[in-house]
């Protein structure tokens, strides 16, 4: 079976339509700091609006402990939004109470309302299956029909994922549509040479990937803090940089398994040795092979890949015609750390093929480095759920829509 798109749902005009959107955005002192999430729901929204519908957007916001908390109300979010739409957007100052009834019995046709953080409410991530129905069953009493389009929860069996899915007529929006395409182009058909660069703190997080995509890459790029453990793993010391000790028999594994497959896995060569975790910390380059050697001794640790790591990998990735790329290089929130993040997305823009930008932590480097959306062929909305997919993980959030992996 196919996965259910828009064009499934029939006329939608004069329809209450529940969106379950991805608005899990970054917000400092209620202001929000990186609004990539809310753009990507526009093309959806601004679909459902031309054709006279009654749009009903949900989301979560960051993780509040399934009770109302301020700091992680999605008002500043409707009211981005509004802007982004040029038109009025209705808040609900809850989620399936009296507020949100009355928002969405007070929609005409084309108008749009936000309701209030679904995780404000426990049975939104509920573990037990009866809980997490009952507040879908109470959600399903806004709508008329589910456009499922927060693809960064996928990967989550939860109530407004899920379960909701299941009681109204439900179909993935254009986002995810986008979202999938992409994404299996580079598991079933990439152009070569194919690419995937990983970084970010742990290897543990990125096992499923790297054993999914070794059978299917070219080159497989290695930095963040997980590039200690494949550095350890080839006998290297890495003073007190961030190792998982418990993964170097697995990452040799991986070496290994390159090796015999032919895939060209690349280590640094160097990085950037600080003398403590923090953005004025005293730091100097050193070879990956002597990262002990510097005046900070066993006490130093690498936070930055270094400046010829940094050309070396910017250098593969230009030469590619399939890039994936999937966690920082290094600690990108300090200047100081940044470099290499910013070789590597610099590098990505001048890809002749297609560049991906795997969500999460290196969709906010890129945006936070000043670079546009437009410059990569696609930046993803869901870390975790990309991974996961790149993995061949069924993903829930999929698989209740039709979708076949």
């Amino acid at each position: 079976m196919a996965l259910r798109t828009l064009d499934t749902l029939g006329s939608l005009a004069g329809k209450r339509v529940i969106v379950r959107a991805d608005l899990n955005v970054p917000l400092k002192d209620g202001v929000i700091t990186d609004d990539g999430r809310v753009r990507a729901t526009l093309p959806t929204l601004n679909t459902l609006i031309n054709a006279g519908a009654r749009v009903v957007v949900c989301s979560h916001l960051g993780r509040p402990d399934g009770a109302p908390d301020p700091k992680y109300s999605l008002e500043p979010v409707a009211q981005r939004l509004s802007e982004l739409l040029g038109k009025p957007v209705a808040f609900a100052r809850d989620t399936v109470g009296e507020s949100a009834h009355e928002a969405v019995a007070a929609l005409e046709d084309g108008d749009v309302a936000v309701i209030e953080n679904l995780r404000f409410h426990s049975g939104e991530t509920a573990k037990d299956d009866a809980e997490r129905r009952a507040f879908a069953e109470q959600l399903a009493t806004l709508g008329d029909v589910l456009v499922s389009d927060g693809f960064g929860v996928v990967h989550r069996k939860q109530a407004s994922v899920y379960d909701l899915a299941q009681l109204l007529p439900s179909a993935a929006g254009t986002l995810i549509e986008k979202e999938l395409e992409v994404l299996d182009r580079l598991t079933e058909s990439p152009q070569r040479p194919y690419t995937v660069v990983l970084g970010g703190s742990k290897v543990s997080d990125k096992l499923g990937v790297i054993e999914h995509l070794l059978p299917r890459v070219d080159r497989l790029l290695i930095g963040g803090g997980m590039m200690f453990t494949f550095l350890a793993a080839e006998g290297n010391k890495v003073g007190s940089s961030l190792l998982e000790q418990d993964q170097i028999e697995t990452v040799k594994g991986y070496i290994a398994t390159a090796k015999e497959r032919g895939v060209d896995l690349v280590l640094p060569v160097d990085a950037v040795v600080a003398a403590s975790f923090a953005a004025d910390a005293e730091h100097v380059v050193a070879p990956a092979t002597a990262l002990e050697d510097t005046p900070f001794g066993a006490s130093g640790l690498g936070l930055d890949i270094g400046p010829q790591t940094a050309e070396q990998f910017a250098s593969v990735v230009r030469g590619s015609t399939t890039v994936f790329w999937n966690g920082p290089m290094g600690v990108f929130e300090m200047p100081a750390f940044a470099a290499g993040t910013r070789a590597v997305a610099e590098a990505l823009t001048e890809v002749d093929g297609l560049s991906v930008v795997g969500g999460g932590d290196s969709a906010a480097a890129v945006r936070q480095l000043g670079f546009a959306d437009d410059r990569f062929g696609h930046i993803s909305t869901g870390g975790g759920a990309s991974l996961e997919f790149l993995e061949g993980k069924k993903l829930p959030g999929l698989e209740v829509l039709g979708w076949q992996q």
